[in-house]
This record gives structure tokens, sequence and C-alpha cells, in this order.
């Protein structure tokens, strides 16, 4: 019983895989469950008992690529939890960038080929996946910025550096599909140097975010203090 479990096991680990390569490739639509179990050297009745159907297939290949890209790239970049935000935040960025960038990364891959023919059928497990790496970026963010700038304010913060990372990755990997020059931004050749330029460049625009905010703040308080009275027979 143990022996057949454990190959149990390792079949499920190889459709797992060989379903993240095939869906990386070609997007849901024309995968086929004949060249998944091909490729991980399964029946396709394997695919029934461990997933029920193609659908579940590929959420859960993509789940699988994602936690295995985490662990090569751990999303704090190796940076301490009790390290300044500057540091921590740099840490994120280049841990996003450098996760992306990996020629082998198959779940970026497959969430762009998604977005290109949707099927919808990956939006709860993105979600749910994704959703606390954007919490723990907007928690850096929100520490850069104070407690005074407005949530939509925060928002648009996060935006702008997400897409400073994701935008011209995708444009890389197009390009690199194409073999051809196409418009969009030059090509990235050195992902650090790119990742130290993202930091510094955000870290300014948030610092000088919050330097006006604060002096919204303290012009408010000055106004508060020293109300501006009407000259006496002003009617």
């Amino acid at each position: 019983m143990k022996g057949e479990r454990q190959d149990a096991l390792r079949t499920r680990i190889r459709l797992l895989g060989a379903a993240a390569d095939v869906f990386a490739k070609r997007g849901y639509h024309e995968a086929t469950i004949a060249e998944i179990c091909k490729q991980a050297q399964a029946n396709v009745a394997a695919v029934n008992y461990h997933f029920g159907d193609k659908e579940t297939l590929y959420r859960e290949a993509w789940r699988n690529a994602f936690r295995e890209s985490l662990k090569a790239y751990p999303p704090d970049g190796g940076v301490k939890e009790d390290a300044p935000a500057e540091e921590r935040f740099r840490g994120r960025i280049t841990a996003l960038l450098e996760r992306i960038s990996d020629a082998n990364n198959r779940e970026f891959s497959i969430v762009q080929k998604e977005l290109a023919n949707p099927t919808g059928l990956l939006e709860e497990v993105v979600e749910e996946e994704l959703r606390p790496l954007q919490r723990e970026m907007e928690s850096v963010v929100r520490e850069l910025l104070g407690p005074i700038p407005p949530n939509r304010t925060l928002q648009f913060c996060v935006i702008s550096v997400l897409s400073q990372c994701i935008n011209p990755i995708v444009a890389n990997r197009k390009r690199g599909r194409d073999r051809k020059g196409s418009l969009g931004p030059p090509e990235i050749g050195d992902i650090s140097a790119y990742a130290r330029h993202v930091s510094r460049f955000s870290l300014a625009g948030i610092e000088a975010i919050r330097e006006e905010w604060e002096g919204r703040k303290k012009l408010q308080r000055k106004r508060a203090d020293h109300p501006i009275r009407p000259k006496q027979g002003a009617s």
C-alpha cells in the first residue's frame, strides 16, 4: 500500500509539472490532456483520478508552479522583517523581477497566456495566491508613505511600482518569442541593475508624495491655529 501511494504521488507530481509546461507553452485552449500525459509518462485516466478534469488540472498546475516559483525566489528577497522599510521594499522589488524574468518561470507564462485568451478559470486561484503578496507590498509602501496620504494614493503607488516591474518583462518575453523588434520599452539586459533603478526611482517618488502630504497637513494645522479674522469695519 505504501508503495502504491508513493507511485500515485509521483504520478501526480509529474502531471502537475507536465501540465504547467504545456499550459505555459500553449495556453489552456490549445493544450491537450494527451500531450500532458505523454510528457508526464502517465495514462489519461490518471488525470481523472487525481484532478477530475482539465479545468482543475489547469488551476492546480498554476498553483503548484506559483508556489515552486516562490520557493526559488522568496517574496521578501531574503531581507529580514526587522530591516528598515527601504531595504524591505528593495528586497521585494528584486525578488519580483528575478522571479518573473526567469526563463523557466511557468506561472507567469500561464497567466500571460490566460490574459491573451481568457478562460476565467484562474481568477479565484490567482486572487487567493497573489493577494497576500499584494497586501505585503501595500504594507511596506504605506510605511514609506506615512499615515497621512489617503488609501487611493497608496493604491496608485503600488500600481506604479508593480507596473514598472511587470510591463517591461512582458515586453521582453514577447520580443523574445517574436525574435524581431517590437514597440515597447527597451530590453532589460541587467535585471539586478534594473531592480536597483526601480527601487531608487520609486522611493524618490514615494518620498516626494509623503513630503507633499505632510506639507498640506502642516498648512492645515497652521490655518486652524491662526484663523484669518476679518478686518475691523469690514461688512
